[in-house]
């Protein structure tokens, strides 16, 4: 059309004006056919409503959550954390994972049932620390490995006051007894006099 008009001697500025009136033709049309789509659901909407379809539904009469409240950037992390129950920790950059972490063992380990579970359990943490020692990433935090041998001194001295205290509920006057037997005291040389 434009090629037509412009090899017709039409000016530069009435093919312009040409183009101007098509694009407010199709426009026009474009907005009639929006209302056209907007009346049809619109219809299916109240026929709907009619019908009873939207009776009774979940969310009916319950506030929109986070209504009224700030824009929060990470909204959506958050209600997915809340809605699977996932903790919060996995947001926090990987030393203040592991700080968390080395915080809780006293928690973790209290459970485990042997001295060499709860070294395993100190040496794979450890493990995780060394490897992010080597090569540090986040924030500069001061991460250090955890003490094994402190961490079972402390786990023995919980078993032995769970066990004591297990033994006055039960009743009992003398506690469990002590792991190793008392050494017997007598000479050193037996060959001497």
């Amino acid at each position: 059309m434009y090629a037509a008009a412009a090899g017709r001697g039409m000016s530069a500025c009435s093919a312009a004006l040409n183009r101007a009136d098509v694009v407010a033709t199709v426009g026009a049309e474009v907005w009639g056919m929006v209302d056209g789509w907007e009346a049809a659901v619109e219809a299916q909407i109240r026929s709907a409503q009619q019908r009873g379809e939207f009776d009774n539904l979940p969310g009916a009469g319950k506030p929109i959550p986070g209504r009224g409240l700030p824009y929060d950037e990470s909204w959506w992390i958050k209600s997915f954390l809340e809605r699977e129950a996932l903790p919060t920790d996995l947001l926090l950059p990987t030393p203040l994972q592991l700080r968390r972490k080395a915080e809780r063992v006293p928690d973790e380990v209290r459970d485990l049932p042997t001295e060499e579970s709860v070294r395993a359990f100190v040496a794979v943490l450890n493990a995780e620390i060394i490897a992010w020692l080597r090569n540090p990433s986040g924030p500069r935090v001061v991460v250090r490995p955890v003490d094994a041998d402190a961490v079972v001194r402390r786990w023995r001295e919980e078993r032995q006051r769970a066990a004591q205290e297990r033994a006055a509920s039960a009743g009992r006057d003398d506690p469990a007894p002590p792991a190793r037997a008392p050494r017997r005291r007598g000479r050193w040389w037996p060959w001497r006099r």
